[in-house]
C-alpha cells in the first residue's frame, strides 16, 4: 500500500519522533500553543456538563458491575483526572466503561473486590508497557466490522445485566454472570416483577429520550434521576433505592492503599488484568479516534496507553475499577465546547465537589432509574445503523461482524476480538487470492521502462504540482483495515485551506469497509470545512463500498483527476448523475 501526492511541497520529511515528543501530555501542548480565559471559562463549563452526565453513570456502571456505587465515582475522580493530565488526547474523559461491566462482573465473582482491584493494577502495569513499547500502533489496525460487532456485543451484554433491576426481580439466588444462565434465572423470576421497578424506569426512559429530542442540551439523565428519586420518595414507591442496598456513599475519598496481594492471587487474576488491558486500550483509542473525527485533531496513542496505565493504577490505589477512555462521555466534553485537557480534570474536580456535597442524597436514588440509564446508554453504543451497513455489505464483512457480536455475547469479549480480527486477516488474504491474475508470457518481474515513449504514463503536469487551490493525493494498491489508520492520518491533514482536495483510486484494485470508513470521516471533515472532495479512477466495486460507508453525497466522483481539476477549477459541480456511485 503506498501513497503519493502531486503536490511536492504537501509531502513532510519523515524522520523518527524523540520520546518528548511521542510521550508529551496534551495539556502541555495546549499550555504552549496559548491558553487564556477564555478558555478557561469554556473548559470550566464543559467540564461540569460531563461531570453532570458522569455523576449518575458512575454509579451505575459500579453496581452493575458487581461492585458498590462509591468505587465508580472513585474510578471517574480519580482515574478521570489523571487521564486528562496525562494523556495523549486533548478532550478525552476518562471514567468507568460500561464495555468493563461483564469483566468487572466475572472478576469479582471468582477473586472478590480484591481480585478485582489487584486486576486493575496489574492491568496499569500493562497498558503502560504496551504504550511504552509502541504497541497503541498496531491497535488501530483492528478491522471497522469487528469493533461494530464488539460494540454491539457490548450493548446487549448491558441491556441484560440490567433486566434485574429494570423489573425489580427476585431471584432465588445470585444473578449468573454469563448471559445464557442469566437469562435463564431471569426468566424464572418473571412472576417477582415489582412494577413500581417497572413503572420508574419507563418514566426514566422517557424522559431521557423526550429530553433528547426536545432539549438536547439539558442533562437528560440527571434529569431523570433525580425526578425518580423525588418521585419513589413522595409517593413510598417499594422500590429498591442505593441506601437500601448498599447503605449510601461515603462524603469522601478514602486514602491510597496497595491492594491485597499474594503470587498466587497475582497468578489468579493475570488473565483478567491482561482482558481488562486489552479493552482499555481499544476502548480509549477508539474514543481518541472519535474525538479526532469531530475536533480535525490527532492524539498521540501511545502516550494514551500511558497515561491509561497510570490511570488505572491510580483508580486501584483509591480502590476503584478500571479506567479507560469514554466515547459518550468524550463527545459531550467537545460539544460542551471543551478547549483543552483542563475540563476532563475539572470534570473529576467536579464529581468530588458533588460527592463531598451531595452524597447524602444519592441514598433515595431507585436503581430501577439507574438500570434505565444504562438500557439508553447500550441503546446508543449498540451502532445499529453500522451493523445493518456492514451485514449488507459483503458476505466477509457479515461473518467477521457476527462471529465478533456472537463470541463476545455468548463467550468472552477477548476471544471475540481476537476471532474476529483473525477472521478479518483471513478474509483480506482470500480477496487477494481472488484478485491475483496471471497473464501469460508476462514476466514476473516489470521490465524497466524509459519515460519517453510510455504509453502508460501521462506526461509530468508541474502547474498542478504546485497548484494552491488544488491537492492530487493517488493512493495505489489494496486499501484495507492494515493500512487505513496510517493513510487516514496522512489524508485527513493534507486539504487543509485548499478549495479542492482530489484523492485518486486508479491503481487501488479493492478496499474494505475499515478503509471505506476512514475515507467516509475524511470526506465529513472536508464537508465541513467547505473543501470539494473529488474520487477520481474509481472501479464500480470501490464506488459501491464507498457508497455503502457514507464517502457520498460529500464526495463526488469523476474519471480522471483532469476532469476533477478542471470541475474545482470551474467552480460549479457537474450534474447530480455524474456524483453517483456505479455513473
Amino acid at each position: 500500500m503506498s501513497i503519493t501526492s502531486d503536490h511536492a511541497s504537501g509531502l513532510h520529511r519523515l524522520r523518527r519522533p524523540t520520546f518528548a515528543e511521542l510521550y508529551l501530555p496534551k495539556l502541555v501542548t495546549v499550555w504552549r500553543e496559548g491558553y487564556g480565559l477564555s478558555d478557561f471559562r469554556a473548559d470550566v463549563f464543559a467540564g461540569l456538563t460531563v461531570a453532570i452526565v458522569a455523576l449518575p453513570l458512575s454509579m451505575a456502571i459500579a453496581i452493575a458491575s458487581g461492585v458498590t456505587p462509591d468505587r465508580g465515582l472513585y474510578t471517574a475522580v480519580v482515574g478521570g483526572f489523571i487521564v486528562s493530565l496525562l494523556g495523549g488526547s486533548r478532550f478525552q474523559i476518562g471514567g468507568p466503561a460500561g464495555a468493563f461491566i461483564v469483566l468487572v462482573a466475572v472478576t469479582a465473582e471468582r477473586h472478590g473486590v480484591d481480585g478485582v482491584i489487584l486486576a486493575t493494577m496489574m492491568a496499569g502495569v500493562i497498558l503502560i508497557a504496551a504504550g511504552l513499547l509502541r504497541i497503541g500502533t498496531y491497535i488501530k489496525f483492528i478491522p471497522y466490522p469487528v469493533t461494530v460487532g464488539f460494540t454491539a456485543g457490548i450493548a446487549v451484554i448491558i441491556f441484560a445485566s440490567q433486566l434485574h433491576d429494570l423489573g425489580g426481580i427476585t431471584l432465588a439466588g445470585k444473578e449468573p454472570s454469563e448471559f445464557v444462565p442469566k437469562i435463564i434465572a431471569l426468566a424464572g423470576g418473571l412472576h417477582t416483577i415489582n412494577p413500581s421497578a417497572v413503572a420508574v424506569a419507563i418514566v426514566s426512559i422517557a424522559i431521557i429520550g423526550a429530553l433528547r429530542v426536545w432539549r438536547p442540551s439539558w442533562p437528560g439523565i440527571l434529569i431523570a434521576v433525580v425526578f425518580a428519586a423525588i418521585a419513589c420518595a413522595v409517593f413510598s414507591l417499594p422500590v429498591e433505592t442505593i441506601g437500601s442496598r448498599f447503605g449510601g456513599i461515603p462524603r469522601e475519598l478514602p486514602s491510597p492503599a496497595l491492594p491485597a496481594f499474594s503470587l498466587d492471587k497475582a497468578k489468579g487474576v493475570l488473565p483478567d488484568a491482561i482482558a481488562f488491558a486489552l479493552l482499555a486500550a481499544i476502548e480509549s483509542l477508539l474514543s481518541a479516534v472519535v474525538a479526532d473525527g469531530m475536533t480535525g485533531r490527532r492524539h498521540r496513542s501511545n502516550c494514551e496507553l500511558v497515561a491509561q496505565g497510570v490511570a488505572n493504577i491510580g483508580s486501584a490505589l483509591f480502590g476503584g475499577i478500571c479506567v479507560t477512555g469514554l466515547i459518550a462521555r468524550t463527545a459531550t466534553n467537545i460539544r460542551a465546547g471543551a478547549r483543552g485537557p483542563l475540563a476532563g480534570m475539572l470534570h473529576a474536580v467536579f464529581l468530588l465537589l458533588f460527592m463531598l456535597i451531595a452524597a447524602p442524597l444519592a441514598s433515595y436514588i431507585p436503581l430501577a432509574a439507574l438500570a434505565a440509564v444504562l438500557v439508553v446508554v447500550a441503546w446508543t453504543m449498540a451502532e445499529k445503523q453500522e451493523f445493518a451497513t456492514l451485514l449488507r455489505s459483503s458476505w466477509g464483512d457479515a461473518i467477521v461482524l457476527l462471529a465478533t457480536f456472537l463470541l463476545t455475547i455468548f463467550r468472552d469479549l477477548t476471544e471475540g476480538i481476537l476471532v474476529g480480527f483473525s477472521l478479518g486477516a483471513v478474509l483480506f488474504i482470500h480477496r487477494m487470492a481472488e484478485m491475483t491474475g496471471i497473464e501469460e508470457r508476462t514476466p514476473l518481474v516489470a521490465a524497466d521502462r524509459p519515460d519517453d515513449g510510455n504509453g502508460e504514463r501521462v506526461p509530468y503536469d508541474p502547474a498542478l504540482a504546485v497548484d494552491r487551490d488544488v491537492l492530487v493525493y493517488r493512493i495505489t494498491g489494496a486499501f484495507f483495515f492494515g493500512a487505513a489508520s496510517a493513510i487516514g492520518n496522512v489524508l485527513d491533514g493534507v486539504a487543509d485551506k485548499r478549495k479542492g482536495f482530489v484523492v485518486d483510486f486508479a491503481a487501488v484494485p479493492f478496499l474494505d469497509s475499515t478503509a471505506a470508513n476512514v475515507l467516509g470521516r475524511v470526506a465529513a471533515k472536508a464537508h465541513r470545512q467547505g473543501i470539494r472532495l473529488f474520487i477520481t479512477g474509481a472501479t464500480p466495486a470501490v464506488r459501491r463500498a464507498l457508497l455503502t460507508h457514507g464517502a457520498p453525497p460529500r464526495a463526488r466522483y469523476r474519471e480522471t483527476i483532469e476532469r476533477a481539476v478542471s470541475d474545482i477549477k470551474g467552480g460549479a459541480a457537474r450534474p447530480v448523475a455524474d456524483d453517483v456511485a456505479g455513473s
